[in-house]
């Protein structure tokens, strides 16, 4: 027997799911709405091209590639002998992210939109990632980007939107954590490390928060930097960590240690982020790496103490556009992780109840007998044209099990309409939560039942 369980790192989203995920949407729409974005959608399926050396040599490993399809896998396959390349099995692939389909698409329609372009887009993405928690194979990104400045006004209103949005759905103990990919450049630099191998070394500095100091340590040794140069970053880092320990001042006294270390310019640009989000909770962390290699300024990622890993990133990407191109285009972006966000407010409580706790309709209307199976209908309609949410019991039953199905699912009234209340002209409207029950005119339903949800 086929199993019925998703494939491993998909999932179903049954109601209650799809309504706690719609409320964290819409709030996400309607702030980056507030901030003057504009909703963009690309295709989930993207040329196998598009997408790869854009991730870096981890990033590539977990792109979902497409196999050709029937006849012409057959006719490039030939007899089978002889010897197949990736590109002739595979040249469409599931996108990675939001971010690269949105580099083509500026590419692509530069004469078509504005000089600034800002974009949200919440969509799908797919990685053949290992499954864990908070962590799926198929989920939602919610991105925002600004194309065309380079301007440090870009990073502080997506750290102010982003931010906004947390304080809206909640959340009360977030952090910003916020660096520059020049900085870590001229750390890297500072401990001797070869730039041929730079690409190597943030994909282990980027595990610094899952592994610890030891763990990313080793991977240094493996990939081929020195004693010297692991230990010298491990030194940097960890003064970093003393500093954060401090009550105040962080932010301050992680500039004042960088300053022999990293260019004035690139400290003077994290200072106007600072400055442009003064209302968000930003903490500078000169070890915050992000594994993506297209980014070349500004990164920053979102933490939350009981969440191994973050609710979102993003950071500055000025050459990635330009790799579809002939013109370099500066473009800077945040994405927030749909899954984590949800994953975090359910296990903390943080649905209002209206959500949590929420019914597919406002009221139940019953079917008294096949006879009345007309009438039924013609009040359901009734009372939806009153902007009421009505669910309509499918077929004649016994009244005692369709107030129990209502009460089920969460239904709070119910309108019965046996043969009494047909020859009077009216209809019995019970409260299930009250269980006080009220007849009344069809006419006089629909206000009956709005004025006691308004209560």
């Amino acid at each position: 027997m086929a199993s019925t369980n998703p494939a491993r790192g998909m999932r179903d989203f049954l109601p209650a799911d799809v309504r706690k995920r719609n409320y964290v949407i819409g709030i996400i729409k309607e702030v980056y709405e507030c901030y003057g974005f504009e909703p963009l959608e690309t295709p989930a399926v993207e040329n196998l091209e598009t997408l790869t050396g854009k991730y870096g040599e981890e990033g590539n490993q977990l792109i979902f590639k497409i196999l050709k399809r029937g006849e012409k896998l057959r006719q490039e396959t030939g007899d089978g002998r002889q010897e197949l390349k990736e590109s002739d099995l595979s040249d469409l692939a599931l996108r990675y992210d939001l971010t690269v389909p949105l580099a083509r698409v500026v590419a692509n329609n530069k004469n078509e939109l504005p000089r600034f372009f800002k974009r949200y887009q919440i969509q799908p993405v797919w990685r053949a990632d290992r499954p864990a928690r908070g962590r799926f194979r198929e989920f939602y990104q919610c991105d925002v980007d600004a194309i065309g400045s380079s301007s440090m006004v870009v990073e502080g209103e997506l750290i102010s939107a982003v931010s906004e949005i947390l304080k809206r759905l909640g959340f009360q103990d977030f952090t910003i954590r916020l660096n520059d990919r020049r900085v870590l450049t001229d750390i890297l630099n500072t401990a001797g490390v070869s730039v041929d191998v730079h690409s190597d070394a943030l994909i282990a500095i980027d595990k610094l928060d899952k592994i610890g100091s030891e763990g990313v340590s080793s991977e240094l040794l493996s990939r081929g930097i020195s004693e010297e140069s692991a230990a010298m970053l491990m030194q940097i880092f960890a003064k970093t960590q003393e500093i954060l320990n401090q009550e105040k001042e962080i932010n301050r006294a992680i500039v004042a240690n960088l300053i022999n270390i990293v260019s004035n310019e690139t400290l003077t640009e994290l200072g106007h982020v600072l400055k442009f989000a003064a209302n968000a909770p930003i903490l500078i962390d000169p070890s915050l790496a992000r594994g993506l290699s297209y980014y070349t300024g500004a990164i920053m990622e979102i933490s939350v103490p009981d969440l191994a890993g973050s609710l979102g990133g993003g950071g500055r990407y000025d050459g990635l556009i330009g790799m579809f191109g002939k013109e370099q285009i500066p473009a800077c972006g945040f994405s927030l992780g749909l899954e984590r966000i949800l994953v975090v407010m359910d296990e903390r409580g943080m649905f209002p109840p209206e959500i949590a706790e929420s019914a597919p309709a406002d009221v139940l209307v019953t079917i008294w007998s096949e006879e009345t199976v007309a009438q039924s209908m013609k009040l359901a309609s009734e009372l939806r044209s009153n902007g009421l949410r009505v669910t309509l019991y499918p077929e004649p039953d016994k009244l005692g099990k369709q107030i129990k199905y209502a009460d089920s699912i969460k239904v709070p009234y119910v309108c019965v309409l046996g043969d009494s209340e047909i020859a009077e002209g009216k209809v019995t409207v019970k409260n299930l939560r009250s269980g006080v029950q009220e007849t009344v005119t069809s006419a006089d339903a629909a206000e009956l039942i709005d004025r006691a949800r308004a209560v």
